[in-house]
């Protein structure tokens, strides 16, 4: 930690307080000797008198060289009684550094100062048994507040440093968060429209470059058209919703499927004309939550992406697994190019967002390209008991 949180800077008021301190002790300590200097030794007044004024300038920089001020105005009082405040206060100064290797040796020699000039006091007619405990608990007092001083900004230099911590890690928290809650959104948003979308594209290209439809089938074409942008709506609207609420990806709010709408996502899916195979399915039911709504999305990004880049080839679905072994789920189809003449965007946000979304849970997602020619996309997702 930096010298500055245990030395705060001190203003005007506060320097003034601690000069009025120095000089009451001045005056207290010399007062009663300065009238027998002045009768009978002028020199010594004078010098007295110089040395506690040098020592009342050096303690401004006791801050600067602690060790240096304070041995040299506690030297001065072997000789200087009005050095007893600038001395005093330089060894309260010293003492708030809190090292032992500094205070006791400057301690000692501000008792040994003081006991010299005790003894050749010529006005003072105490005996030393009263005087020696007198100057060492003076001695220890000073050095008593000045390690008090230095603990308790020593404290409090703490307490500032913790909060600074706290305000860092809490800004980095929701630094965080919002990124998280980002990436949900986006997530959310491709999952759920990208799979409309892709519908409507698919059929709107089918009314353009077909000229032989039927008037029915043109009917029939506009109303799956009409259905998929009113569900992609009804469901933005959802999505919007989540955003609103704030909710988190561990409750997430409607539209969430589970795994037993797989069947009726399949459904929809040859209902549109889609050829869908499903060579094995675990019992639905039994997957848990958010296990379900993983599996649910995979697999409909992995239908969306057939269907924007193979619109006319079998997609194969496969879902397996028990609560021991995990969930695998293994969606296929053949790389050959539909008949579609509509130029489908790519987002490149599909398998990324797959990526994550089994990442959040524990799982791990792989796509590759067989040498048959096949996208094969495989997730395995942990089954909790």
């Amino acid at each position: 930690m930096q010298a500055v949180d245990y030395q705060p800077p001190l203003r005007w008021w506060n320097h003034a307080w601690r000069y009025a301190l120095v000089l009451t002790i001045s005056g207290i300590a010399w007062f009663e000797i300065a009238y027998w200097q002045w009768d009978h030794s002028r020199f010594w007044f004078w010098s007295d008198l110089g040395l506690g004024l040098a020592g009342l300038v050096a303690v401004h920089w006791r801050r600067r060289f602690p060790v240096t001020v304070a041995v040299l105005t506690n030297i001065a009082s072997f000789v200087s009684w009005s050095s007893a405040g600038p001395g005093t206060l330089a060894l309260v100064s010293l003492s708030t550094r809190r090292r032992w290797r500094e205070v006791l040796p400057v301690g000692g020699l501000a008792v040994a100062a003081s006991l010299f000039a005790e003894s050749h006091n010529p006005v003072s007619d105490d005996v030393l048994a009263f005087t020696i405990p007198f100057i060492v608990a003076i001695i220890a007092v000073s050095v008593g507040w000045g390690m008090y001083i230095g603990s308790r900004r020593e404290l409090l230099a703490t307490l500032r440093e913790r909060a600074r911590t706290a305000e860092s890690e809490q800004a980095a928290r929701v630094a965080q968060a919002r990124t998280a809650e980002r990436g949900r959104i986006a997530r959310e948003m491709h999952d759920v429209l990208a799979h409309r979308i892709s519908l409507v594209t698919m059929h709107a290209g089918a009314l353009t470059f077909r000229e032989d439809l039927t008037a029915e089938e043109m009917r029939a074409t506009a109303a799956v058209i009409q259905e998929s942008s009113h569900q992609a709506l009804v469901e933005l609207r959802d999505v919007l919703g989540i955003l609103r609420a704030d909710a988190g990806d561990s409750s997430p709010e409607r539209p969430q499927p589970s795994a037993v709408d797989l069947p009726a996502l399949l459904d929809e899916a040859r209902a549109t004309g889609m050829r869908i195979e499903t060579e094995e399915l675990v019992a639905l039911d039994g997957v848990p939550e958010t296990l379900g709504r993983t599996l649910y999305r995979v697999v409909q990004e992995s239908l969306t992406n057939a269907r924007k880049h193979a619109p006319n080839t079998l997609v194969t679905v496969s879902v397996t697994g028990s609560p021991w072994t995990g969930l695998s789920i293994v969606v296929s189809n053949p790389l050959e190019v539909g008949s579609s003449r509509v130029a489908v965007p790519e987002s490149g946000l599909g398998l990324i967002g797959l990526a994550e979304r089994t990442a959040l849970v524990g799982g791990k997602l792989m796509h590759r390209i067989t040498p048959s020619r096949e996208f094969v996309v495989e997730a395995w997702l942990p089954w909790p008991a």
